[in-house]
């Protein structure tokens, strides 16, 4: 079954970097796009990043632009999203997902992470 597994989250100072990483299993890893969502307490799920299969076409919600950015390693079944400039507002538990095709919507992800936090003090 397919499996997606966060890593990297943790407590950074504004202004600090973090590197998240989601290693997929189950699934032909480089057929698929990839997308990072975030849920801060009280708040929706909502879109961060997303990359297509061949790591051609990346999309970014407005908040993260020039900040963030996603990669992909087929070889290694891997996502990442490099986090720079952090603010306390990126403060949120982070998720990625996969789905055949490039998307910036929750729903349209079929299969998602369990979450890892990253923390932003300011």
């Amino acid at each position: 079954q397919v499996q997606l597994v966060e890593s990297g989250g943790g407590s950074v100072q504004a202004g600090g970097s973090l590197r998240l990483s989601c290693a997929a299993s189950g699934l032909t890893f480089r057929s698929y796009a990839m997308g990072w969502f975030r849920q801060a307490p009280g708040k929706e799920r909502e879109f961060v990043a997303a990359i297509s299969w061949s790591g051609g076409i990346t999309y970014y919600t407005d908040s993260v632009k020039g900040r963030f950015t996603i990669s992909r390693d087929n070889a290694k079944s891997t996502v990442y999203l490099q986090m720079t400039s952090l603010k306390p507002e990126d403060t949120a538990v982070y998720y990625c997902a996969v789905r055949g095709i490039i998307s910036t919507k929750n729903n349209d992800y079929p299969y998602w992470g369990q979450g890892t936090q990253v923390t932003v003090s300011s």
